[in-house]
């Protein structure tokens, strides 16, 4: 898998080496010299260095941000990390963007416009890491007797698949998609609302959708999702 890092401090320096450490590509884009020069030391050599804004396309190219599986924004600024998130789905098709939120307030403005989100207030290291590798899947509860998992699903930014107010026939309705065997969806968060799934309920970029399935099909759930 190949990540791009926008933000070299202390929380996309964590998360490049622990990408590294399990054998993913990783680049990072830090606009402060020093700040670059000291992960140059401390991080493997195959890492790729950016000196330069994430926020500009050129170096996002530089990064090669079209080839990346994941883009992540990492920076202390909400502004810095929505436009370079922005840039990394508009400009160079990037199917998954997580972006670190400082300011809890902001998150339902990141994930309206299909950006996924870890807030600054949770261990955000440790989440951002999970978010790259693990996929868009949240394990919520687990209901052992029945042997179920109710998860949550973000769904992203990608062509054919737009905002709530674009015409209906650009969003998916919830009767025409396939799941897998044992998986069900069951109610869709979308803003600050939270809706009971019909069949007839539409599903946009940037929705949360929450599913009860058997153990082990989650990701089965998730690619279901995705590929719409």
């Amino acid at each position: 898998m190949y990540v791009v890092i926008n933000g070299g401090g202390k929380i996309g320096a964590h998360l490049a080496a622990t990408l590294l450490r399990h054998k993913h590509e990783v680049a990072i884009i830090e606009r402060n010299e020093k700040t670059l020069d000291r992960l140059t030391l401390e991080l493997p050599s195959r890492a790729l260095m950016i000196l330069g804004d994430g926020c500009d396309s050129a170096f996002q190219a530089d990064a090669g941000t079209g080839e990346a599986d994941i883009f992540v924004a990492t920076t202390g600024s909400d502004d810095t990390n929505l436009v370079s998130c922005e840039i990394a789905a508009l400009v160079f098709n990037v199917s998954r963007t997580i972006a670190r939120v400082n300011n809890p307030k902001n998150e339902r403005i990141f994930r309206r416009i299909g950006i996924e989100t870890v807030s600054s207030t949770t261990v955000i290291s440790r989440l951002i890491e999970s978010e790259a590798t693990e996929g868009a899947v949240h394990a919520v509860m687990t209901l052992t007797q029945g042997d179920l998992v109710v998860t949550e699903v973000s769904i992203p930014r990608k062509m054919g698949f737009a905002g709530e107010k674009a015409a209906a026939h650009t969003g998916h309705r919830v009767a025409d998609i396939a799941l897998p065997e044992g998986g069900l969806l069951v109610a869709v968060g979308r803003g600050e609302t939270l809706e009971i799934v019909k069949g007839s309920t539409m599903l946009y970029a940037g929705d949360l959708v929450i599913c009860v399935s058997r153990q082990g099909i989650e990701d089965a759930i998730r690619d279901a999702l995705l590929a719409l």
